[in-house]
C-alpha cells in the first residue's frame, strides 16, 4: 500500500470504530508498528486524528482544566469509593501529603484516624475539612491561591518542601499516559506537584477511569516514580496489566 492508501484506510478505521490500535493496523496493512507510528504523526499534523497511546482516536485525549466546584459532580461517586479504597494505604505512617483534587478531597472527608497523623496540604478545602478533625494536625503549605483548585501553588509553597518529608502522597491527575507519563492541565500547579513527589517515600495516584490515555499540560513525573494507583472498576484491563507490567500497584475500588 502507498502512503496515501494506509492513511486513507487509517481515517476509514477511526470513522467506523473511533480508535485504531498500532498492532492490528500493522497486521492489517502488513507493514512495520514503526511506520503505522509515522503515518498517525502525520495524520496528527493535519489534524485528523489524536494520538494516543498504542494508537490513536477521534476524541481530544487532552485533559482541559474545570473549576474544581464543577469538578466534584463529575463521577462522584467513583471518586467517593477510590477514596475509601485509598484509606488502607495509609497504614502505620504518622505523616500524609493531600494534593489538590475532588477525588484526594474525598479522602480528606473519610479521613478518621484513630491514632496522631500530620496531613500537609496545599489544598485551601482540604486544610478546611480536617483542621478540627480530630487525631488530625494540618500543616497547610503557602502562597497564592488558585480560584480554579482552591489551592496553593508558586515559591513559598515549594520552599516549605524543601524543608519537610512524609510518608505517603496523595495526589490527583487529569491524565495517565503511558508514554508521558502523569499530568496536570495546570502548568502552575505542575511544579509543586513535582515537589511534593520528591517529599514523599509512597506516591499513590487517585484517578476515575476518564484519566486514563489522556494528557494534561504539565508532566508531573514519570510511570517509574509512582508505587500505587487508585482507580475504579471502569478501568481497562490492559491498562492494570500494563500498569504492573512497570512495577506500579493497581487498586481498583469495587473489586
Amino acid at each position: 500500500m502507498t502512503i496515501t492508501e494506509r492513511h486513507q484506510f487509517i481515517l476509514q478505521e477511526l470513522k467506523r470504530a473511533g480508535t485504531v490500535s498500532i498492532v492490528q493496523l500493522s497486521e492489517q496493512m502488513q507493514v512495520s508498528g514503526v511506520t503505522i507510528r509515522k503515518d498517525l504523526k502525520l495524520l496528527e499534523d493535519k489534524n485528523l486524528l489524536f494520538r494516543t497511546h498504542g494508537g490513536g482516536s477521534l476524541n481530544n485525549p487532552y485533559a482541559v482544566e474545570r473549576p474544581i466546584n464543577e469538578k466534584e459532580f463529575i463521577n462522584s461517586d467513583e471518586k467517593q469509593r477510590i477514596a475509601r479504597e485509598a484509606l488502607s494505604l495509609i497504614r502505620q505512617t504518622d505523616s500524609i501529603m493531600i494534593g489538590s483534587g475532588t477525588t484526594v478531597f474525598e479522602l480528606a472527608r473519610c479521613l478518621h484516624p484513630a491514632r496522631q497523623i500530620t496531613v500537609i496540604t496545599p489544598a485551601v478545602k482540604v486544610a478546611l475539612e480536617l483542621s478540627n478533625r480530630p487525631n488530625v494536625e494540618v500543616l497547610q503549605l503557602g502562597g497564592l491561591i488558585r480560584q480554579n483548585s482552591s489551592s496553593v501553588a508558586g515559591s513559598y509553597a515549594e520552599y516549605i518542601l524543601e524543608h519537610i518529608s512524609c510518608g505517603v502522597l496523595f495526589i490527583g491527575v487529569d491524565g495517565i499516559d503511558f508514554d508521558f507519563g502523569l499530568s496536570i492541565s495546570n502548568l502552575t500547579e505542575a511544579g509543586l506537584n513535582q515537589k511534593m513527589i520528591g517529599t514523599a517515600q509512597i506516591v499513590v495516584v487517585l484517578a476515575d477511569h476518564t484519566k486514563f490515555g489522556k494528557r494534561g499540560i504539565g508532566k508531573i513525573c514519570d510511570l517509574d516514580q509512582v508505587h500505587y494507583i487508585v482507580t475504579d472498576a471502569g478501568v481497562p484491563d490492559e491498562a492494570v496489566k500494563s500498569l504492573e507490567d512497570r512495577g506500579v500497584k493497581v487498586l481498583v475500588a469495587g473489586k
